[in-house]
């Protein structure tokens, strides 16, 4: 089975569903931590979308704006603020961070990856939104 697509180096195929399917399980792990820690669910649903206030940075451009995206949906700030929070005893910031990684994952699931400075529709999973003519 193919790894990338000859044609335009995304992934493809099985390992494009694995990743998928791994970023399903992030969210289900992310959503099952922030109940047990005691988080309402009006403040989860306040703030799940925040990250996406990253997409505005594509104002300035493919460039700036893959790198704010990518920043905001890549799981190193969020496990790293997390496990500050653990470490400190800090439940909110526990809290912030099974937000995110839920949102990260709900976004890879989606198939929407981490994106390159071409273009907003190339990501690392493949390309997004609707073909053009």
């Amino acid at each position: 089975m193919r790894m990338t697509d000859e044609t335009t180096g995304f992934v493809s195929g099985w390992p494009r569903l694995v990743l998928r399917l791994e970023g399903a399980a992030l969210m289900a792990a992310a959503l099952f931590c922030y109940a047990r820690l005691g988080g309402g669910w009006g403040f989860f649903a306040l703030l799940f979308l925040v990250p996406d206030l990253s997409l505005l940075a594509y104002l300035a451009g493919p460039r700036p704006g893959a790198l704010l995206y990518n920043l905001a949906h890549t799981t190193i700030g969020p496990l790293a603020y997390g496990s500050l929070g653990f470490a400190l005893g800090q439940p909110l910031l526990l809290q912030l961070a099974a937000i995110h990684l839920a949102h990260i994952g709900f976004d890879r699931a989606l198939g929407f990856g981490l994106k390159y400075g071409a273009a907003f529709s190339q990501t690392h999973l493949g390309l997004v939104g609707r073909p053009r003519a």
